[in-house]
Protein backbone atom coordinates (compact mmCIF):
# COMPACT_ATOMS: atom_id res chain seq x y z
CA UNK A 1 0.00 0.00 0.00
CA UNK A 2 1.52 3.37 -0.92
CA UNK A 3 2.24 5.74 1.91
CA UNK A 4 0.11 8.83 2.25
CA UNK A 5 0.50 11.90 4.46
CA UNK A 6 -2.17 10.40 6.72
CA UNK A 7 -0.22 7.18 7.29
CA UNK A 8 3.42 8.30 7.05
CA UNK A 9 5.01 9.08 10.43
CA UNK A 10 6.83 12.36 10.71
CA UNK A 11 10.60 12.17 10.39
CA UNK A 12 11.13 13.14 14.01
CA UNK A 13 9.24 10.01 15.13
CA UNK A 14 6.06 11.88 16.05
CA UNK A 15 2.56 10.76 15.30
CA UNK A 16 0.91 10.57 11.90
CA UNK A 17 -1.64 13.10 10.73
CA UNK A 18 -4.35 10.48 11.27
CA UNK A 19 -3.19 9.81 14.84
CA UNK A 20 -3.11 13.54 15.57
CA UNK A 21 -6.64 13.92 14.23
CA UNK A 22 -7.88 11.02 16.32
CA UNK A 23 -6.23 12.44 19.42
CA UNK A 24 -7.76 15.85 18.78
CA UNK A 25 -11.18 14.31 18.19
CA UNK A 26 -11.01 12.36 21.45
CA UNK A 27 -9.99 15.53 23.34
CA UNK A 28 -12.95 17.45 21.93
CA UNK A 29 -15.29 14.53 22.68
CA UNK A 30 -14.12 14.44 26.31
CA UNK A 31 -14.47 18.20 26.66
CA UNK A 32 -17.84 18.73 24.93
CA UNK A 33 -19.44 15.27 24.75
CA UNK A 34 -20.70 13.24 21.81
CA UNK A 35 -23.75 15.51 21.43
CA UNK A 36 -21.41 18.28 20.30
CA UNK A 37 -20.66 16.37 17.10
CA UNK A 38 -24.37 15.78 16.50
CA UNK A 39 -25.06 19.48 16.90
CA UNK A 40 -22.30 20.71 14.59
CA UNK A 41 -23.13 17.99 12.06
CA UNK A 42 -26.78 19.05 12.02
CA UNK A 43 -25.79 22.71 11.61
CA UNK A 44 -23.40 21.85 8.78
CA UNK A 45 -26.01 19.74 7.04
CA UNK A 46 -28.61 22.47 7.33
CA UNK A 47 -26.19 25.08 5.97
CA UNK A 48 -25.29 22.82 3.03
CA UNK A 49 -28.98 22.18 2.33
CA UNK A 50 -29.74 25.90 2.32
CA UNK A 51 -26.72 26.74 0.17
CA UNK A 52 -27.07 23.98 -2.44
CA UNK A 53 -30.59 22.52 -2.33
CA UNK A 54 -31.93 19.04 -3.01
CA UNK A 55 -30.33 18.64 -6.44
CA UNK A 56 -26.87 18.88 -4.87
CA UNK A 57 -27.50 15.79 -2.73
CA UNK A 58 -28.76 13.86 -5.73
CA UNK A 59 -25.65 14.80 -7.68
CA UNK A 60 -23.15 13.83 -4.97
CA UNK A 61 -25.10 10.65 -4.25
CA UNK A 62 -24.78 9.54 -7.86
CA UNK A 63 -21.07 10.35 -7.90
CA UNK A 64 -20.50 8.54 -4.61
CA UNK A 65 -22.43 5.49 -5.74
CA UNK A 66 -20.50 5.31 -8.97
CA UNK A 67 -17.15 5.77 -7.25
CA UNK A 68 -18.05 3.17 -4.63
CA UNK A 69 -19.15 0.68 -7.25
CA UNK A 70 -16.00 1.22 -9.28
CA UNK A 71 -13.81 0.85 -6.19
CA UNK A 72 -15.56 -2.40 -5.25
CA UNK A 73 -15.23 -3.71 -8.81
CA UNK A 74 -11.54 -2.81 -8.86
CA UNK A 75 -10.93 -4.37 -5.45
CA UNK A 76 -12.85 -7.64 -5.91
CA UNK A 77 -13.28 -8.05 -9.66
CA UNK A 78 -16.44 -8.50 -11.72
CA UNK A 79 -17.00 -12.11 -10.55
CA UNK A 80 -17.59 -10.77 -7.05
CA UNK A 81 -21.02 -9.51 -8.06
CA UNK A 82 -21.98 -12.92 -9.43
CA UNK A 83 -20.88 -14.59 -6.21
CA UNK A 84 -22.77 -12.23 -3.91
CA UNK A 85 -25.83 -12.46 -6.16
CA UNK A 86 -25.83 -16.24 -5.84
CA UNK A 87 -25.39 -15.99 -2.06
CA UNK A 88 -28.27 -13.54 -1.87
CA UNK A 89 -30.49 -15.79 -3.97
CA UNK A 90 -29.65 -18.80 -1.80
CA UNK A 91 -30.45 -16.80 1.34
CA UNK A 92 -33.82 -15.72 -0.07
CA UNK A 93 -34.64 -19.33 -0.99
CA UNK A 94 -33.69 -20.46 2.53
CA UNK A 95 -35.84 -17.76 4.14
CA UNK A 96 -38.83 -18.68 1.97
CA UNK A 97 -38.49 -22.34 2.95
CA UNK A 98 -38.22 -21.40 6.64
CA UNK A 99 -41.30 -19.21 6.30
CA UNK A 100 -43.29 -22.03 4.70
CA UNK A 101 -42.23 -24.44 7.47
CA UNK A 102 -43.17 -21.92 10.16
CA UNK A 103 -46.55 -21.30 8.52
CA UNK A 104 -47.25 -25.05 8.26
CA UNK A 105 -46.20 -25.52 11.89
CA UNK A 106 -48.43 -22.64 13.01
CA UNK A 107 -51.37 -24.08 11.04
CA UNK A 108 -50.80 -27.51 12.60
CA UNK A 109 -50.64 -25.96 16.08
CA UNK A 110 -53.85 -24.03 15.40
CA UNK A 111 -55.60 -27.18 14.25
CA UNK A 112 -54.40 -29.07 17.33
CA UNK A 113 -55.60 -26.25 19.61
CA UNK A 114 -58.99 -26.18 17.87
CA UNK A 115 -59.29 -29.96 18.25
CA UNK A 116 -58.47 -29.71 21.98
CA UNK A 117 -61.10 -27.00 22.45
CA UNK A 118 -63.69 -29.03 20.57
CA UNK A 119 -63.21 -32.06 22.84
Amino acid sequence: MPSTPESTPKKNGGMTVREAGQKGGETVKKKYGAEFYETIGRKGGQATKEAHGHAFYEQIGKKGGKKGGEATRDRYGPNFYEQIGQKGGQKVKQLIEEGKRAAAEAAANQAADAKKRAS
